[in-house]
């Protein structure tokens, strides 16, 4: 692919959370988009989105779909990714997915820019793109890694529900209203039942297992044999992919929280040599794709609110873990729709086109 290039662009998925937000990433980064191509299930396809000013209608997803595309942009799940990207491929286009359909397979690079982009050079046609909680956590410790060789990691994430779609956005405003509906003030307190009590009635199935309002789920996707959730596994073995440490020792417990966007990490890492929190500091205002918010006298440190609508993945409460010899402790927040998924896949094809 040339440098002055211009190029036909599918979206696959384009009408969920992910979808929509490569459409405005692809905007925002003036992507060489010389045609767009909306591609979603039979249900959603008829439908009218806006790109670069214009209407684009949604057509549905199948193998032609694909017959002049240069990029394929997937965001549709894995089951749809395993059935149409090789399609994708075979007709020409370049695949960047988003789904676990090829993360851990071993002739699929798995890139997130800043952190592995040699391993790109290695592709046939498809890339793909990381968990988001697992870009969002390598972003943060790539940096680390370099200098002090990270040996072990315990990551604790706290995950907003567009992570799992927009049903379960649905789910949390609809609760929290309701919760608050039900509120009742006695006296000086509040009556905590009222927000304890799941809701009765629901205008469409739940899409999480429990209530999340003025609640926490601690599972992220179903739960394996080993009594860890899928996504707590994914993060452990797309780090590892990523890193290129097959070895490292990772445990990962992922939670759900009534946040609308943006992913929260609380990470442990071990280093094989000692690393202070300065020195960390000053190695991650020098990342790429990094913004260290860090100044506990001012109560700046990252949150979700000020990472959502952003790129760069926030870094703070960086300071020593006194329980291990060479231990630090960080807390991260970002995007989960962009970083973590919709600026992540473009950077990946901007890097593929030679793009700077």
């Amino acid at each position: 692919m040339g440098r002055k290039k211009r190029y036909n662009v599918a979206v696959v998925g384009a009408t969920g959370a992910v979808g929509s937000e490569m459409l405005r990433v692809l905007e925002e980064r003036c992507f060489p988009v010389a045609t767009v191509r909306l591609l979603a299930s039979e249900r959603s396809a008829g439908k009218r989105l806006t790109f670069n000013g214009s209407a684009c209608r949604v057509e549905r997803l199948a193998p032609r779909s694909f017959n002049g595309i240069d990029l394929a942009l997937f965001s549709a799940g894995a089951t749809r990714s395993l059935e149409f990207a090789p399609e994708a491929v075979r007709r020409g286009a370049l695949v960047v997915d988003n789904s676990s359909a090829f993360r851990l397979k071993a002739d699929v690079p798995l890139v997130v820019p800043e952190v592995n982009p040699e391993a790109l050079e290695a592709h046939h046609g498809l890339i793909a793109n990381p968990n988001c909680s697992t870009i969002i956590m390598v972003l943060a410790l790539k940096p680390l890694h370099d200098a002090a060789r990270i040996t072990r990691i315990v990551v604790s994430t706290y995950q907003s529900v567009s992570g799992a779609g927009a049903r379960a956005m649905w789910q949390l405003l609809t609760e929290t209203k309701e919760a608050l509906l039900k509120l009742r003030v006695q006296g000086s307190g509040f009556r905590v039942d009222a927000f304890a009590k799941p809701t009765a009635h629901s205008p469409q199935p739940r899409a999480l297992p429990a209530q999340i309002a003025f609640n926490v789920i601690p599972q992220v996707d179903v739960f394996l044999d080993n009594r860890y959730t899928r996504e707590e596994m994914k993060m452990v073995h797309e780090t590892r992919k990523i890193l290129s440490e097959p070895d490292l020792a990772i445990s990962a417990t992922c939670v759900r929280v009534p946040v609308f966007i943006a992913h929260s990490e609380a990470v442990w890492v071990e280093t094989q040599r000692p690393l202070s929190p300065d020195e960390a500091k000053r190695l991650l205002r020098r990342a790429p794709g990094v913004r260290v918010v860090d100044d506990v006298t001012k109560f700046a440190y990252p949150l979700p609110l000020e990472a959502a609508g952003r790129d760069e993945v926030l870094v703070g409460r960086i300071r020593k873990d006194e329980s291990v010899a060479h231990g630090l402790a960080l807390w991260v927040s970002g995007d989960n729709l962009r970083k973590g998924a919709a600026t992540n896949a473009v950077q990946i094809a901007e890097l593929v086109i030679g793009k700077r």
